[in-house]
């Protein structure tokens, strides 16, 4: 159990954000203090932050950051990396017909072409980001290394 400084309440510690830096390796400030001081200060300061997110400076790091990950991702998942490619290349020359609802619950909203097995590219599931994160958050694909 810890104190939050601003709300005093005594909660759990997974009710913090983590910091390693501080003696007990969590911020002095629950999460929920946290997230409205956040939410406060953004509304206090909007033009700032929208100015900001407009800059080219924001745009080209963000865009740098999401390079390298792609690059890091690509280099230690080559045959996911593989296998999304094929997939993508069969959905637009008409080889494979990407669903419009999920398999497991009849979802509409973000349909992903899911992976038993990574040695088989065009053997897909169509999942919503739901059922795939559930899937994968359960199980372990095939052959993905």
């Amino acid at each position: 159990m810890k104190e939050c400084f601003k709300c005093k309440k005594h909660k759990v510690l997974s009710e913090f954000y983590k910091h390693s830096q501080m003696k007990d390796g969590h911020v002095n400030k629950c999460k929920e203090c946290n997230k409205k001081d956040v939410n406060e200060n953004y509304k206090k300061n909007i033009d700032h932050y929208k100015a900001y997110e407009k800059t080219e400076k924001r745009k080209k790091s963000h865009n740098e950051r999401s390079k390298k990950f792609c690059k890091k991702y690509r280099k230690l998942n080559p045959k996911k990396y593989k296998a999304h490619q094929i997939v993508n290349n069969s959905i637009r020359s008409g080889i494979l017909i990407k669903s419009k609802t999920c398999s497991e619950c009849n979802s509409n909203y973000h349909i992903n072409a899911h992976h038993d097995d990574y040695n088989k590219p065009l053997e897909v599931r169509w999942l919503c980001s739901s059922c795939h994160n559930y899937w994968h958050k359960h199980n372990q694909a095939l052959n993905q290394y």
